[in-house]
């Protein structure tokens, strides 16, 4: 993983590392039974060089420990390594832009390659652009999630939505359905771990 990861440091496949501080790849033990696939690094992520280290990334850890996995036995990864960002007028905060085909594709080696060296029992693709990415673009993340998705990636693979849109959900009952519906989809994956892969008492938050 260390050899792959100082590969694509280097990458100038596309040109998002232009503009990017660096290279995110992921991270977390290899191999891992559970494996997390979002879109790209965010702007905390990119200043840190951490996969899920900013808003988003605190949803995805609070709805892990909800569904009763420890984040810290799960690898973390996107599909697209760099940052694709544009300016907000007249402010210096940096914007999500969606990355494109073209970008999304020069990245597949990469998280291809993390696949391969993590060998995860249950892979969850965090939004459509996970989903699509590494399925199929005939994924719907609105009539798919929780389900079983044909794919040889992973004994299981599942999708479900991306913690931004928790985030980006109207405070209040909106917000609070999206977050119990990525839990949901977590327990769901969790059912497909041993009770190795799980935090001491997971069970017991669970049943309660």
């Amino acid at each position: 993983m260390d050899d792959l990861r100082g590969s694509a440091a280097g990458c100038r496949a596309c040109p998002l590392w232009e503009r990017a501080t660096q290279t995110v790849f992921g991270r977390g033990p290899v191999p891992a039974a559970l494996m997390l696939v979002g879109e790209q690094p965010g702007d905390r992520e990119d200043i840190e060089g951490l996969p899920f280290v900013g808003p988003a990334g605190r949803i995805l850890t609070e709805a892990l420990d909800s569904a009763g996995i420890d984040r810290e036995t799960a690898f973390v990864t996107n599909v697209v390594k760099h940052f694709k960002w544009r300016p907000m007028p007249g402010q210096k905060r940096r914007l999500h832009d969606r990355p494109n085909r073209d970008e999304i594709g020069a990245c597949l080696p990469w998280v291809a390659g993390e696949i391969a060296l993590v060998k995860p029992s249950v892979l969850v693709l965090l939004g459509a652009t996970a989903a699509q990415a590494l399925v199929g673009p005939s994924v719907r993340i609105t009539k798919d999630h929780g389900q079983p998705l044909m794919s040889d990636l992973a004994p299981l693979v599942m999708a479900t939505i991306h913690p931004s849109a928790v985030l980006r959900s109207v405070d209040g009952p909106g917000r609070a359905e999206a977050m119990a519906g990525l839990i949901g989809d977590l327990e769901l994956a969790a059912q497909n771990l041993s009770p190795s892969d799980k935090p001491a008492g997971a069970a017991r938050r669970q049943a309660s």
